[in-house]
């Protein structure tokens, strides 16, 4: 069959929510979607996340389609569960405080979903089924408890067993588990985490002098630096359980999963070898925590998880896949070196470690536009970041950004991520609770054109009369087209807001030679970080740092534009190998020495 591509984020329409600051009262809007259950049902996929009011449906999982789910299904919670059991589909969320149920149905798009009353509460929820028919549940979402682990009776999903501890956050020791940008946040000491209390309290003109017990707790939880150890997953392989789990924090660039081991579904368990298991540090879109992970009906393993914008929200997100497996000693790996780029699929079993076959042809290029504002110029849609976007100065029809590649390349794919900035819209609904998810249809219309010669231009793409809304196109020319020259129209884009890219992104093939290969030095700085400086190259447009446990399982990577990288995701005591491999327009070039450190 005929190969198809996709793009990670996924180009779905998230949808937009009102949430009510607690300072201000004013609302924050963004979109978002997060904590991605994706699973294999009568011979289709289907992606549950966070705040779409829907389940997303593929055949290929390539091409996705949103449909609404029932009211009767808790929608405004917080990180849905989808498990298959038999003939059902169970259905959970989570809303903290309060008991939570589970819900089942045959028939996903047409239901009806059965409601079966819960019995306590729980966040962020993973159902499992062993091989022997026993169910498991597993749940946890803080910074100070544990996931929890229990047997459940299959018919009333009242628990069997009194619930387990199975994983604490331990930031002392393991590097990935630290908060802050690239983990550059050391827990701190329960005094230290009221001090930092009081003085939130000062800044805001309220007392300190005395702390109730509870603002005593809220102070330890909010202001301790501590990681939220959240999202179970539990996967069976071999006889072997892999319970996954997300951490540190989703506003982080380095959101990840990790993964414990055990013979048996309730542990003990101990730190898997390979850790981090999902982590993407770097590149355009950041972050990889929060997921699931799933085999699909050729054999071959996905994982799909949450990615970080955090811009106009927190909780502003997106969801990627990323091919994932078991090697040959049971070792569970997710693979997401260059994991914001094209990906073909083939209905066939896959190579779960094939490199990109087109590259990155848009970085740094000469770009214009009809206008912008100050801050928010056309380059931001070609500095590799979602964070930072090209803004037009109006809202009218008709307002664009253009691209020079430099000469004529052979150009196979175009991604148009569309960024949300100011936008200033009314609340369309009622809240629920601090917010308000638009169930509205909004459209975002474009025109891409392209040219060879910057005189003569043609269509790639008409969405000038589309009736989606899709925020993160993707437009594929397999066979290539050879263009020097692209601009992109913007006709409409939801709440008539000011015309936002983050990134015009185009891969293809260049016109020259792989880069050499990169010369660089390697060292572990503490007991939980390593730093990494690469000799520059002009015929490299950036590298890609690897590491493992092993020489032939270098299973970690991150994307990186500079000449220096700080990982601090290395576990205590551990030792790690790491390589380095340049890529630019033309291909990648591997590493051939490997460091251990």
């Amino acid at each position: 069959m005929k190969k198809q591509y996709f793009c990670n984020p996924l180009n779905m329409d998230y949808r937009y929510q009102f949430i009510q600051d607690m300072r201000s009262g004013e609302d924050k809007i963004s979109r978002e979607a997060a904590d991605p259950s994706m699973i294999l049902f009568q011979g289709k996929y289907y992606i549950f996340a966070s705040m779409t009011l829907s389940v997303w449906v593929s055949e290929d999982m390539v091409h996705w389609e949103s449909h609404r789910l029932p009211e009767s299904l808790p929608l405004y919670d917080y990180a849905p569960d989808v498990r298959v059991v038999g003939d059902y589909v169970y259905f959970s969320a989570s809303r903290r405080g309060t008991i939570c149920d589970f819900y089942r149905t045959k028939d996903i798009l047409n239901g009806p979903f059965e409601r079966i009353p819960g019995t306590f509460d729980f966040w962020d929820p993973n159902l499992f089924l062993d091989d022997d028919g026993k169910l498991y549940f597993y749940w946890g979402c803080n910074n100070v408890t544990p996931i929890w682990g229990v047997e459940l009776d299959k018919e009333t999903m009242v628990p069997k067993t009194e619930r387990i501890e199975l994983i604490y956050g331990n930031p002392e020791r393991i590097g990935y588990e630290r908060v802050g940008e690239n983990h550059s946040k050391m827990p701190l000491s329960e005094e230290e985490a009221v001090e930092k209390f009081k003085e939130f309290l000062k800044a805001q003109g309220k007392p300190v002098d005395e702390l109730t017990e509870e603002q005593i707790g809220f102070a330890k939880i909010m202001f301790s630096q501590r990681p939220f150890i959240e999202g179970a997953w539990m996967t069976k392989h071999d006889g072997n359980y892999y319970l996954q789990y997300a951490g540190p924090g989703t506003e982080f660039n380095v959101y990840g999963d990790g993964v414990y081991e055990s013979d048996s579904p309730l542990g003990p368990f101990h730190l898997a070898k390979n850790n981090p298991y999902s982590y993407k540090p770097g590149g355009f879109l950041r972050g990889a925590g929060h997921g699931s992970t799933m085999e699909d009906r050729y054999g071959n393993w996905w994982h799909t998880a949450t990615m970080q914008i955090s811009k106009n929200h927190d909780m502003e997100r997106r969801v990627g896949i990323w091919r994932a497996g078991f090697d040959k000693d049971g070792v569970l790996f997710c693979n997401q070196q260059f994991g914001d780029w094209p990906m073909a699929v083939e209905q066939a079993k896959e190579d779960p470690w094939a490199e990109p076959e087109w590259y990155l042809l848009s970085y740094q290029k000469a770009m214009t536009a009809s206008s912008s504002e100050e801050g928010r110029e056309p380059s931001f849609a070609t500095d590799e970041n979602i964070q930072t976007w090209w803004r037009a100065a109006g809202n009218q029809p008709g307002e664009w950004i253009s691209m020079d590649l430099g000469e004529v390349k052979d150009v196979r794919a175009v991604q148009i991520n569309f960024a949300d900035d100011k936008i200033d819209a009314p609340l369309p609904g009622e809240r629920q609770g601090e917010r308000y998810i638009d169930p509205s249809q909004h459209k975002t219309r474009w025109l891409l054109e392209a040219s060879a010669d910057g005189t003569n231009y043609f269509v790639l793409e008409d969405k000038s009369n589309a009736e989606t809304n899709l925020p993160h196109d993707f437009v594929v020319k397999e066979e290539g087209v050879q263009i020097r020259y692209l601009k992109l129209t913007v006709f409409e884009v939801p709440y008539s807001q000011n015309p936002c890219v983050s990134g015009l992104r185009v891969f293809g093939l260049g016109n020259g030679e792989k880069p050499t290969e990169p010369q660089y030095q390697a060292e572990r700085v503490g007991t939980m970080d390593m730093r990494i400086t690469i000799e520059p190259q002009a015929d490299a447009v950036g590298y890609n740092v690897l590491w493992g446990f092993a020489p032939d399982k270098l299973y970690h990577s991150c994307m990186t534009f500079t000449a220096e990288q700080n990982i601090g995701a290395l576990v205590e005591g551990e030792t790690v190998y790491v390589r380095v491999d340049a890529f630019n327009e033309n291909g990648i070039i591997e590493g051939t020495e490997v460091i251990e450190l």
